[in-house]
């Protein structure tokens, strides 16, 4: 009877703990597309390692999520829908990129406000967009162009002519 016991209690203890789990993941995504948001609108050539849900970052502080990605069949970009917080008022040169956190980390919606005066309003499109980078395209580039900039071998060089 006492080893019954103690399985329930084990049991009940687990029980609480994956509770207090599931209430800590709703509470940690405090930004939805509910009530204090507006929606904005960007277009990106590569969207790579970005979901929705994704943090939308302003100074490294989360003002916002990505709500839903599509593919455009007429321009082949990816149209990202985004909430923001509604306590943040974007200028209209606002630039929106998709950052990586370091080499291990994910990726990111990074806010660039511009100096404009007016500013974007619900539903509005962030027109200055710069798609996310591929670390292999990268390296790939810096690999090859490393190669190409060898020294001239002295012996086969031709001198620059020298004028007074």
């Amino acid at each position: 009877m006492s080893e019954n016991r103690a399985e329930i209690v084990a049991g009940a203890a687990v029980l609480a703990a994956a509770i207090g789990f599931l209430f800590y993941a709703m509470g940690g995504s405090s930004l939805s597309a509910a009530a204090g948001t507006y929606p904005l609108k960007a277009s990106f050539r590569s969207v790579d390692g970005i979901t929705p849900g994704s943090d939308v970052r302003l100074a490294g502080v989360k003002v916002g999520s990505i709500t839903s990605l599509t593919l455009n069949p007429e321009t082949f970009f990816a149209d990202a829908s985004i909430a923001i917080d509604s306590k943040i008022q974007l200028p209209t040169d606002t630039a929106i990129l998709i950052s990586s956190e370091g080499l291990l980390g994910g990726n990111f919606v990074e806010l660039l406000p511009g100096g404009a005066v007016d500013v974007l309003a619900p539903g509005d499109e962030i027109e200055d967009t710069q798609g996310s980078v591929s670390l292999i395209s990268l390296l790939m580039k810096f690999v090859s162009s490393g190669s190409s900039d060898k020294p001239a071998d002295p012996a086969t060089a031709t001198p620059a002519p020298v004028t007074p």
